[in-house]
């Protein structure tokens, strides 16, 4: 028992490796696992005091028992069982298949990236590429919805930098939750996603068992009270107008509504931008009747390069204004009485309350001026024209720049100028050919407040 034994170096290396794996993975690595957990919730904490709506437990859970809890949800497995019989294959297939599927949906919520990282760059990015305004911001309203509610915010999809804007606006409010589509499944940018709390989804996914595991995971969140964003066109506008509602998550919250435990309230958020990035992309695919946009990552970083490079000599300027609105909450308690939920009421509901707060900007009023000219419009005739489109509208938020209408009228066709979508010719201003798409694409943004 005492004898000695001699053994390689590299075997004594490799023992005494496995001895420190075992050591730290037993009592190290558990010990700061806790350290740190109790330094974040006590964090957490803090930021919940001062929050409107406090982060909630089910958001913080670990992605590992968020993805156990998933998979092993009844329904769920009656899904599993059903597509294990549809499909002729055991049902350990299946359940790995929803394995899979609950691993690429769920998040892994870090309020540390989140208010260290996400909120200070989508407030630096928003800041420093557009005059941000609030069209309406209906905080009292906000102020008064039940606290143990929970909330969706409903929004218009003009473009990615809709994600960007409204994480800023609504930082003082409460954390928000994301649906994002496959374009962000691009590692590194699939981790930082998934820690802001977003979940992805497949959009084009026709398979009933990925459509339960996703729904079960909106309805588990609805219920645990998680703060969401919703898109309800389902993608980016394509011609600049709102579009019927795609119905899939909002159906998803609705079945995880319990009108006794926890009600549901719908804010409406109205974006509008006076140049919204993807323009010419988005008009394009409108033409051809697709969605494939082909922008790649190697795209956005050459023109961010570029961008970098004209703050540097001095000739940066920003991309005009961006406005966001809040308008009118809908309570699901409300909307329900005492009958069931008609999603697709619901839905036309919810359109024609963020139709009613869109911003009217001035390069959109500008755009709808020549759509309804028709034709050559001096330099008077336009502003007199842009004075009258105002006057029609009187229940509309209108940002005038400066409070000044006057310079609106001039910052409006000062811009479509500058991007070669109206030119002088023989004193009078013609919309080019190459603009002609791009300023209906505009004058969409505002032409249902026409109506």
């Amino acid at each position: 028992m005492f004898h000695v034994v001699e053994i390689p170096l590299w075997l004594l290396v490799v023992i005494l490796l496995f001895a420190a794996v075992t050591f730290a993975s037993h009592f190290l690595f558990p010990s700061v696992r806790w350290f740190f957990r109790r330094r974040m919730e006590k964090a957490v904490a803090k930021l919940n005091a001062r929050l409107t709506r406090p982060i909630e437990p089910f958001k913080l859970a670990r992605r590992h028992d968020m993805i156990q809890r998933l998979i092993y949800d009844r329904e769920v497995w009656e899904a599993i069982s059903q597509h294990a019989h549809k499909e002729g294959v055991p049902e350990n297939v299946a359940f790995e298949r929803a394995k899979r599927y609950a691993r690429e949906i769920v998040p892994s919520f870090s309020a540390t990236m989140y208010y260290g990282f996400a909120i200070r760059l989508a407030r630096f990015l928003s800041r420093r590429l557009y005059r941000v305004r609030l069209g309406e911001y209906a905080q009292e309203t906000l102020a008064a919805v039940d606290r143990d509610a929970t909330v969706v915010f409903v929004m218009n999809h003009r473009s990615n930098m809709d994600y960007v804007l409204v994480t800023y606006l609504a930082a003082e409010q409460s954390t928000l939750s994301y649906a994002v589509g496959e374009w962000a499944r691009v590692w590194p940018l699939s981790r930082l996603i998934r820690a802001m709390g977003a979940y992805f989804i497949r959009r084009k996914s026709r398979g009933e068992l990925y459509r339960r595991v996703l729904g079960r995971y909106v309805a588990l969140a609805t219920e645990g009270g998680v703060t969401q964003a919703v898109f309800p066109e389902g993608g980016l506008s394509l011609d600049g107008a709102l579009a019927k509602p795609k119905l899939g998550i909002l159906s998803y919250i609705v079945s995880g509504y319990d009108a006794v435990a926890r009600d549901v309230v719908f804010v409406p958020v109205a974006i509008n931008y006076d140049r919204v990035f993807e323009d010419k992309i988005l008009v394009a695919a409108a033409a051809r009747g697709d969605r494939r946009f082909g922008a790649r990552i190697s795209v956005v970083a050459k023109y961010a390069c570029r961008l970098t490079w004209r703050w540097l000599r001095g000739r940066y300027h920003r991309f005009g204004y961006a406005a966001v609105s809040f308008g009118a909450p809908l309570s699901l308690r409300d909307f329900a009485g005492q009958g069931t939920i008609d999603v697709d009421k619901l839905g036309e509901d919810l359109m024609q309350r963020i139709g009613a707060v869109v911003p009217v900007l001035p390069v959109p009023l500008a755009a709808t001026v020549f759509v309804q000219a028709e034709g050559a419009l001096t330099k008077d005739a336009f502003g007199a024209a842009f004075a009258k489109l105002v006057d029609s509208m009187p229940e509309a938020h209108i940002h005038a720049p400066r409070e000044d209408m006057a310079y609106a009228i001039d910052y409006g066709l000062r811009n479509l100028e500058a991007r070669g979508f109206i030119a002088l010719q023989e004193g009078a201003y013609r919309v080019t050919r190459e603009g002609a798409p791009l300023v209906r694409y505009y004058a969409s943004s505002i032409a249902h407040l026409l109506r």
